[in-house]
């Protein structure tokens, strides 16, 4: 028996898989915590769920790693009806008390982190930024190819937290002229910096040879606010 246990815990820790109670029911996710108990926590939201967005969309679980790489401790999670998480698709409204039900559950184990981000691709940036005006202990964000031209982001009155907004200049889902409307209103507000950056020749998708030099810029981006004591 003793092996077996063993055994077991040796696949939990390789096998990353959790569900967690959401809104509708229970979310499936994916938990990569650090040794660290102080370690920074990130969450990590999919592209809209009814377009073939889930949590193992490449831009996701890229960013999902490279978080992990920094020392956070990581959680990205299908929202509601996409795998194996319950509840069906509702218009952004549930999938935001998703993401604060994600937010809980990572928070719940890890008591002592000072630090606190939210990422998103697409949709899931349009939830993250929305999770970041609910939730004042979210310290950063980072926004990757937010659909400006689909959603209303007018909620953002003011930012409340500094973050980084990315997007390529080839996107023809989210035109590159709706991200700069976006980002120019953000510069109006103080207190915060919100970083902008085109990524030259970049999709949507940040399909290769544009992904790692995306995750390079975030990356960059997260390691240098993580040395700063403002937000």
């Amino acid at each position: 028996m003793t092996i077996s246990a063993a055994a077991a815990n040796k696949r939990r820790m390789h096998m990353p898989e959790v569900i967690f109670p959401g809104p509708e029911g229970r979310l499936e996710g994916r938990y990569h915590p650090q040794k660290d108990r102080d370690a920074p926590i990130a969450i990590v939201l999919h592209p809209h769920p009814q377009f073939g967005g889930t949590m193992n969309n490449r831009v996701v679980y890229n960013l999902h790693y490279a978080f992990y790489k920094m020392g956070f401790t990581v959680l990205r999670f299908n929202f509601r009806g996409v795998g194996r998480s319950q509840g069906e698709y509702d218009q952004g409204v549930g999938e935001l008390s998703d993401a604060a039900s994600a937010l809980d559950y990572l928070q719940s184990m890890n008591n002592n982190s000072k630090h606190c981000w939210v990422a998103g691709f697409s949709f899931g940036a349009w939830i993250g930024m929305q999770l970041l005006m609910r939730r004042p202990e979210i310290t950063g964000f980072i926004s990757i190819s937010p659909p400006a031209n689909m959603y209303d982001f007018s909620f953002l009155a003011p930012c409340p937290a500094s973050g980084l907004i990315m997007n390529g200049s080839a996107d023809r889902v989210a035109p590159p002229q709706d991200t700069v409307n976006l980002v120019n209103k953000l510069h109006e507000q103080k207190g915060i910096t919100v970083t902008h950056n085109t990524m030259e020749g970049a999709g949507h998708f940040f399909e290769d040879p544009h992904m790692d030099p995306m995750i390079d810029t975030v990356t960059d981006y997260v390691r240098q606010r993580l040395t700063e004591t403002t937000r």
